[in-house]
């Protein structure tokens, strides 16, 4: 039922747009037909007829257009035509040729995977360590990341608010070539949940708790209060030594890496919003975007950016 109303809409659509451009197409002729003249020639003294405009006692003539003028526009009308009948493209009317943009794309895709398959089985067959280092490979690579993960991560790939820096050493999910392939094939998901039910006075306790940990400036007295809170409610995930967990994407909150730090923003500010808020994370997984031949790439592109100084 669905593909059948699916269909009468694209056929409905694609017949008005037909009728409209072939409405336009032959009102255009008649216009200029109309208004294609032959008697418009001087008379025995030289007189042609006007317009009946004036401007600074400039009149304006009631001339012919030029006859290749004409025939130009004639020649628009036979070739907006010719190319409506050949290639409309419209629904479920494929024209003479039966070219459709969907079928020129799939045969462009197909002559392009023919034509660069093997060159990413050849790479599939580096382990990514080696193929990091192959520069050849590396500026693929990076094109495919250009086209696809920059517009989270950035054209330099150092990220930004909520989306990871991956030319430092802060791996959420480790990083590790297996752990770098896992994460673009599969995506992921990190959830914080909020912990609103603290109470503020927990909250800045714990908060200061966290800053003391990276050794950023904070309030002694609550820090100590905060420490029993958060290893009772958040050592689950970071740790007894807040170092984080990777199986889980729980963060180091003992390094200067803060994910959800806005710019202007303080991180005692950025840690008290997480704490009150919680986050959501995803990622989505690429494999599916991009081809797993492509997937094995882009992890070495990743993996070689942290191997930059």
């Amino acid at each position: 039922m669905n593909n059948l109303w699916t269909d009468s809409l694209s056929s409905f659509w694609s017949v008005w747009i037909i009728v409209i451009t072939l409405g336009t197409i032959a009102f255009s002729a008649w216009v200029l037909c109309a208004n294609r003249k032959t008697d418009k020639v001087p008379d025995a003294e030289g007189n042609v007829d006007t317009t009946g405009h004036a401007a600074d006692g400039i009149e304006e003539y009631d001339n012919p257009l030029p006859r290749w003028w004409f025939l130009l526009f004639i020649a628009t009308i036979v070739f907006a035509l010719g190319y409506l009948a050949l290639y409309p493209g419209l629904g479920n009317f494929r024209g003479a040729l039966g070219w459709t943009q969907e079928n020129q794309w799939e045969e462009e895709v197909a002559r392009a995977e023919e034509r660069y398959a093997p060159i990413f089985a050849q790479y599939q067959e580096i382990p990514v360590p080696e193929l990091a280092r192959n520069s050849d490979a590396m500026r693929v690579a990076e094109r495919i990341f250009q086209n696809n993960c920059a517009i989270c991560h950035g054209a330099n790939a150092q990220g930004g608010y909520g989306f990871p820096n991956l030319t430092d050493d802060a791996w959420l999910y480790g990083g590790q070539p297996e752990n770098i392939v896992a994460t673009i094939t599969n995506g992921r998901n990190g959830l914080m949940p909020s912990w609103q039910q603290l109470g503020s006075n927990n909250i800045e306790n714990v908060a200061n708790y966290v800053l003391s940990l990276s050794g950023l400036e904070h309030d002694a007295q609550r820090a100590e209060q905060g420490q029993s809170i958060f290893a009772a409610s958040c050592v689950a995930c970071h740790g007894p030594d807040a170092t984080g967990n990777q199986a889980l994407g729980a963060p180091n909150l003992t390094d200067d890496a803060w994910l959800y730090q806005a710019p202007g923003q303080s991180v005692a500010d950025a840690v008290r919003q997480t704490l009150r808020n919680g986050r959501n994370g995803h990622m989505p997984a690429q494999a599916a975007y991009i081809g797993e031949d492509r997937v094995h790439l882009v992890a070495a592109y990743v993996y070689s950016l942290s191997l930059q100084d």
